[in-house]
């Protein structure tokens, strides 16, 4: 799933005190020629609040069953996200589908500045002071997807340093 990033770590579940937080449940219909059939699909974002995260899509007939498989998904999909004084290293972009995301870090006592599914995202990650602003499609599914693009293209400045070939001192000047 995460195969693109290249500094996406992926994490197991054993251990770690997930949180999960609940994005949305969406009914659904399907119309067959006996009438219609009902059923939900929900998106769940895990996390412990310390720097990993992950998202999971459960479908199923009633509800508690399609939340269960969400966070189920969920846990599968964790992977490690770099934050630094409880914020993030740096600007980042993401995209996917229709919908933009655009996290900024903040200075400490900002807050999580951001709106819907971005903010689950970002507090399941365990960042206390951020700037977002979500633009194009306001669709969960998709922000959440592109809340979860941005955050794993972040690198920490040991990484870059560690990439580059280079003290942590070169990194910042020059």
């Amino acid at each position: 799933m995460y195969q693109k990033y290249k500094n996406a770590e992926l994490v197991k579940p054993g251990g770690l005190e997930l949180k999960d937080r609940l994005v949305g449940v969406q009914r659904v219909t399907k119309v067959t020629k006996g009438g219609r059939a009902f059923g939900f699909s929900a998106i769940v974002v895990v996390g412990d609040e310390a720097g990993v995260v992950g998202h999971g899509l459960g479908k199923s007939k009633d509800v508690a069953t399609a939340i269960a498989k969400a966070v189920e998904d969920a846990k599968k999909n964790l992977v490690r996200i770099p934050i630094v004084k409880g914020t993030l290293p740096h600007e980042q972009k993401g995209k996917y589908g229709g919908a933009r995301v655009n996290i900024i870090p903040a200075a400490p006592g900002t807050g999580v500045i951001a709106g819907g599914a971005v903010r689950l995202v970002l507090e399941a990650v365990g960042v206390h002071d951020v700037l977002s602003k979500s633009q194009g499609s306001s669709n969960p599914h998709n922000v959440v997807k592109a809340t979860f693009d941005a955050l794993l293209q972040l690198r920490d400045a040991k990484s870059v340093a560690r990439e580059r070939g280079i003290s942590l001192e070169k990194v910042f000047n020059g």
